[in-house]
């Protein structure tokens, strides 16, 4: 049995244990990344329709997580892995649409997330205003943007995909500040997947945003 963590006089975590959720979480993010790297390479010759099929397993993987967080850190690791290739294979046909059509847009997308993660969640972990409204706000707008999008399947709108990106942007731009505040404020070390998969989820939407913008423009 571990010990208790000692917390201080305000009730948070002490600043040593605080890095080293950060570093635990972000470490989590970046193995999250390379998996899904991985998946994206071993899916490259799937179809769209297999794609989602990936897209609804990776969705129970995070069920899943949030059912084991408080009963076993390895399971939700695991888990956390397992979100990652499998979100890997699902976007993968996406991403060999753009290898093949504007390769450019790629790498373009990649440099513009990491900038945008960088920024806002430097924000987000320096800020002392409580974000949690916020963090509502850009859950329900999320909402609003996918009925938007299930819209535009069936209506065509001039520049209506290039809106619903720069919207997209702006909510993730919510949702990621929120998303480091919670990882500065929490006091929970068993936490570390769930937000780790969170903050994946904030750059893996930004990045796609930001490929359909520098797509649309090659």
């Amino acid at each position: 049995m571990t010990d208790a963590p000692a917390f201080d006089a305000g009730g948070t975590l002490p600043r040593d244990r605080v890095r080293t959720l950060f570093g635990q979480t972000m470490g989590l993010v970046a193995v999250t990344a390379g998996l899904f790297a991985v998946g994206a390479y071993a899916g490259r010759d799937l179809s769209y329709k297999l794609g989602l099929v990936w897209f609804v397993l990776a969705i129970g993987c995070l069920f899943g997580m949030r059912a084991t967080t408080r009963r076993s850190g390895t399971a939700s690791v695991a888990l956390l892995f397992v979100f990652g290739i499998l979100m890997g294979l699902a976007v993968s046909p996406t991403l060999v649409y753009y290898a093949q059509a504007d390769p450019t847009a790629l790498w373009q997308a990649g440099g513009a997330t990491a900038l945008f993660i960088a920024g806002f969640g430097s924000a987000g972990y320096a800020t002392r205003r409580d974000l949690s409204g916020l963090a509502r706000v850009c859950f329900w707008a999320l909402l609003a943007l996918i009925v938007f999008g299930i819209v535009l399947i069936f209506v065509h709108i001039p520049q209506a995909q290039l809106v619903w990106s720069i919207l997209g942007l702006v909510i993730f731009a919510g949702l990621t500040m929120f998303d480091f505040q919670r990882l500065r404020r929490s006091k929970d070390l068993a936490t570390a997947p769930i937000m780790a998969a969170s903050i994946f989820l904030d750059a893996l939407n930004v990045f796609l945003f930001f490929l359909q913008i520098f797509g649309r423009n090659g």
